[in-house]
């Protein structure tokens, strides 16, 4: 007699809610579960930067955590809101490789003597409700959210490479690697039926980030 496989349980809306808030705490309170990619900055050398150099760039990795916690949440929202399966399955594996991003700027502002921002909790829920609302749009509008926010990423990454201190090898091969995987997200997404979002739906997009990255870099 065969046994039913493991990935056949179908989860009650009561699970999928335990199962996101269990999520939503370990993304904000608990350390990122990685997969078996390693941190593209270790055994790289710390290198000596300026009082004023070493808190911009702590603060410039609190932005890029933040937005890696974001990015947690938008997944996790259009996962459970996701009408087919394939496309839950891949927002669920681009959350775990945005993960590691988690990981690895959250490494980089305990060497830099840093904390993440306060304003975690309410970002997360924010962008949950955002990704969720997304899912319940349809497929297609999801992943060209998924395609409009990997590129505004895109852009925001190459902004602080411009500004991180060419010295500070550390934090730039790691918003390297970050850039490279939005970038093959977007490219997937694109590829798999997203389709281009309205103009006034990209703009308000970016107001939000823009409003993001300005509270969090003090806060």
């Amino acid at each position: 007699m065969n046994r039913p496989s493991p990935n056949a349980r179908q989860y009650s809306p009561l699970d999928h809610v335990l199962i996101n808030a269990d999520r939503a705490l370990r993304t904000l309170f608990g350390r990122p579960q990685t997969t078996e990619r390693r941190n593209p900055a270790t055994g790289l050398q710390e290198v000596e930067l300026r009082d004023d150099q070493r808190r911009h760039v702590a603060r410039l990795m609190r932005v890029n955590h933040t937005g890696e916690v974001c990015a947690q949440a938008l997944y996790q929202g259009q996962a459970l809101t996701a009408r087919l399966s394939e496309t839950r399955q891949r927002m669920e594996r681009s959350a775990q490789e945005e993960n590691d991003h988690l990981a690895w700027c959250e490494q980089r502002l305990e060497e830099l003597g840093d904390r993440k921002s306060l304003l975690n909790p309410l970002w997360y829920a924010g962008s949950f409700a955002m990704g969720a609302a997304a899912g319940l749009a349809g497929d297609k509008w999801s992943l060209g959210f998924v395609v409009e926010t990997e590129r505004q990423v895109e852009n925001h990454l190459d902004e602080h490479l411009e500004q991180i201190p060419v010295q500070d090898e550390k934090s730039r091969i790691i918003l390297e690697q970050m850039k490279a995987d939005e970038v093959r997200h977007a490219q997937i997404a694109k590829a798999t039926g997203g389709v281009d979002l309205p103009a006034p739906i990209r703009a308000a997009m970016k107001l939000t980030a823009r409003v993001m990255t300005r509270t969090v870099y003090w806060l």
